[in-house]
């Protein structure tokens, strides 16, 4: 496998950006950006030939630039969310055109964990003309525009839910949502599944009214005793990269 740094000095986000690439084939047509760069290199499989994995390194305003644009939750995190999203498409996409012009891409993923996960559905469902795959591992799909207690309501409140609520099926979108069972404790509605699970499922439910089609459009994967973590995220990597997406 072929590793290559880069760095972008960004004007939306005001900072340098570091990159790292992956690529086994001389001819990769699949582009995959990952958040939270940082940690790509311990979760590669062996990578198809078909694609060029980018990991966005995450810097010390991971909660600032992590969300969903233009939308920040209740606590006022994610106010960046807009800026990165500009950064992904004026500067990243034509910043790795330029840097490997002999690659036709295709296709682009884009995939994260945790808060990168639901940074990564926010960017692909509003950009359908540019990412047709999401890859949620353990998303923050709890992100809400109130605190929990007097007056929260699931239906009202998660804000990556009613985007989609709002929004509009889009032809030749793919999403992949990975939960661990062990991925935290909390269960705010008391039903016996926790949260993380319970919002993935929701949103599924979401996608499902849109018009998606599950195991063709929208892919699933609960992991028994599966944790937070790296260790529960390669194992999901390993079987997002077998999608019929990336062949």
């Amino acid at each position: 496998m072929q590793i290559r740094q880069h760095y972008i000095n960004s004007a939306h986000l005001a900072r340098r950006v570091q990159l790292d690439s992956y690529f086994t084939g001389t001819s990769p047509h699949i582009l995959l950006l990952v958040n939270d760069g940082q940690e790509l290199s311990g979760l590669l499989p062996a990578l198809p030939a078909t694609v060029l994995a980018v990991g966005i390194y995450a810097d010390a305003d991971r909660k600032a630039v992590y969300g969903t644009a233009g939308v920040p939750d209740y606590m006022g995190q994610g106010q960046l969310a807009e800026s990165y999203t500009r950064f992904i498409i004026a500067e990243l996409l034509p910043f790795l055109q330029q840097q490997y012009p002999d690659m036709r891409i295709v296709q682009r993923a884009f995939a994260g964990f945790s808060l990168g996960g639901l940074s990564a559905l926010d960017i692909v469902w509003h950009h359908p003309d540019l990412f047709q795959l999401a890859g949620v591992f353990s998303g923050s799909l709890w992100w809400r525009s109130k605190a929990l207690g007097a007056g929260y309501r699931d239906d009202t409140h998660r804000i990556m839910h009613q985007l989609i609520r709002a929004g509009s099926y889009h032809p030749g979108q793919q999403f992949f949502f990975e939960c661990g069972t062990a991925d935290e404790t909390a269960d705010r509605n008391n039903n016996g599944v926790i949260d993380s699970i319970d919002d993935t499922r929701d949103l599924i439910k979401e996608l499902l009214q849109k018009g998606y089609k599950p195991d063709k459009d929208i892919f699933y994967l609960e992991i028994p005793g599966g944790r937070h973590d790296m260790a529960t995220w390669k194992t999901a990597m390993d079987l997002f990269l077998q999608l019929p997406f990336f062949y």
